[in-house]
């Protein structure tokens, strides 16, 4: 009974300092430790991490030169073309990175993966059996113009199982990596569609506090769509501040 009291005693102290390191109640952001989330039980912090002193907020990222970016990076419908266009239903993601200040933020780095129409990624440790399709690889990249806007045309993404519990769907989504400017400027989150009749069940979604969930469901945009092409979804990006969009748990 004194072991298994003090493993539990540990595990406790484990859960408080993985989630002391939260910032207050209006933090956007999941708990570290979610544990309906299985994963993050192995990969959760244990100590409280270690403060970045605010002298070092100010060091720049690497500049990324259009260089870097080919001709079709935003353009999933095209960059793995072989024999055909991809399959599934076509749409378009648009939106602005900003600062805490509301502030476009131009030349940052915005990077998409994603699964494709069926659900399923190219990755050699997928465990969905569902089709691959040839003329899609699913990620893409750009730089945001000068009024900090992106915009990629893709695939809408299927939903598919994930083995984190019996009959676990994840919802259909997006996964988006930001480089800004400075050390506070990095993000790593995902997007998703509205009206997702599986929010409700996805542990990864729940571990988002209530009030910023809002913050990760891209808008429909009928003014962006386009006519006879592709529907049109709204998602805009903070990079830092109160209202920062939620990194992923």
């Amino acid at each position: 009974m004194e072991e298994k009291a003090y493993h539990q005693s540990l595990h406790d102290e484990q859960v408080l300092s993985a989630n002391s390191v939260q910032p207050d109640s209006l933090s956007t952001h999941p708990l570290h430790l979610s544990p309906g989330y299985k994963s993050t039980i192995l990969r959760s912090p244990t100590r409280p991490l270690i403060l970045v002193p605010d002298q070092m907020k100010n060091l720049r990222f690497p500049v990324f030169g259009e260089s870097c970016i080919g001709p079709l990076d935003n353009d999933l419908t095209k960059n793995a073309r072989r024999n055909g266009e991809p399959i599934g239903e076509r749409i378009k993601i648009a939106g602005q990175v900003l600062d805490a200040s509301g502030r476009p933020l131009p030349n940052v780095l915005v990077e998409i993966w994603q699964a494709n129409a069926a659900g399923r990624y190219i990755h050699k440790a997928e465990i969905h059996d569902a089709p691959l399709d040839p003329n899609f690889l699913g990620a893409g990249r750009l730089l945001t113009d000068a009024d900090g806007r992106y915009s990629f045309y893709t695939i809408k993404p299927g939903a598919y199982p994930w083995g984190n519990h019996y009959n676990a769907w994840r919802p259909n989504h997006i996964h988006f990596s930001v480089i800004g400017h400075h050390l506070d400027q990095r993000l790593v989150t995902q997007m998703y569609f509205p009206g997702d009749p599986l929010f409700a069940y996805d542990p990864i979604f729940q571990s988002v506090p209530n009030h910023a969930r809002e913050l990760l469901i891209a808008q429909f945009s009928m003014d962006w769509t386009e006519p006879e092409f592709a529907l049109a979804y709204e998602f805009n990006i903070v990079l830092n501040g109160r209202n920062q969009t939620p990194f992923e748990s």
